[in-house]
């Protein structure tokens, strides 16, 4: 079957997976208590410049904070997620979400398989790495609190995003990605392809079949690669991985064994496995992906920063 790159980023879902199933999650979280007694919150409405545009989102502040995050997209056409920031506000963690440039009200040109561009190539990843610093600068300027530690959260494509934008901004001082790749773009595709979006490949493939293609598969596109490893090594900020062991968006085994290769380089990186899970680990039937996310940021708190 020929795929375009329009099919193959449609398919990828790198933010369907993740972030259009806000309404599953909240649906499926209604009746399962968090980790906090859900706690009050004030929004903010804001607007912010990042590489000549003006972005806009929105500010989430719990009267206690424990924590604090900006959201950062994965491919999609997406605008401020609001319902995911209010699920962590109640947990006590603040939020800064915005709608991606070329969406809602922000301005500039959005890049995406919507319009049919290409949003993988280096320079987008890029661009979209310094409108998540710019955010960062925001929140923390309305946080008014240097003790109150800011990270990056988001999954797929914003895996490769957040480390970039990490690099940036010495305000980040943690990285919460949800089924993101520690893999070149490029092989990431070829593992895409050949999964095919076929929820049972892992029923009839091994881990050697699917290594064997990602490593030795033709590119169907040509575009400028993303290594996330190159900028990972860089890093010294603590980091945390969730990863679903059904994933076929996402080698998921040979990313941990990337990065427990980073750990054992002394890296602050850690992961959980959620065997039975999916790429949408953050909104699957279980809870407990996000509820490790909340307490893994909320033991940010005071820790020493590097």
């Amino acid at each position: 079957m020929k795929h375009s790159i329009l099919t193959v980023l449609n398919n990828s879902t790198y933010t369907r997976f993740f972030f259009i199933n806000f309404l599953l999650v909240l649906c499926l979280c209604s009746n399962t208590p968090l980790l906090a007694i859900p706690t009050h919150f004030t929004t903010k409405d804001v607007k912010f410049s990042s590489e000549g545009i003006s972005l806009s989102g929105t500010i989430f502040k719990p009267d206690n904070v424990s924590g604090a995050v900006v959201l950062v997209h994965g491919s999609g056409q997406e605008k401020r997620m609001t319902e995911f920031a209010t699920l962590l506000a109640k947990n006590g963690i603040a939020v800064f979400t915005y709608d991606k440039r070329g969406v809602g009200e922000s301005g500039g040109v959005y890049a995406g398989p919507e319009v049919g561009t290409n949003n993988v190539d280096s320079l987008n990843l890029n661009l979209l790495s310094l409108d998540a610093s710019a955010a960062v600068n925001i929140l923390s300027e309305n946080l008014q609190n240097n003790t109150i530690q800011i990270g990056l959260m988001g999954g797929s494509q914003a895996g490769w995003i957040i480390p970039l934008a990490a690099q940036k901004n010495k305000k980040i001082k943690f990285m919460t990605i949800f089924s993101g790749a520690l893999i070149p773009v490029k092989q990431q595709l070829r593992f895409q392809f050949y999964t095919n979006g076929n929820s049972s490949f892992w029923d009839t493939h091994t881990e050697e079949d699917a290594r064997k293609h990602i490593m030795t598969d033709p590119d169907k596109y040509e575009f400028t690669d993303t290594n996330p490893l190159d900028t990972l090594s860089q890093l010294s900020i603590p980091g945390l991985w969730i990863f679903g062991g059904k994933d076929i968006q996402v080698p998921v085994n040979l990313s941990i064994e990337y990065l427990n290769g980073l750990i054992a380089d002394k890296k602050r990186y850690e992961y959980k496995l959620y065997p039975a899970l999916g790429h949408n680990t953050a909104f699957s039937s279980s809870a407990e992906p996000v509820e490790y996310a909340i307490s893994w940021i909320k033991n940010r708190k005071g820790a020493k920063n590097k």
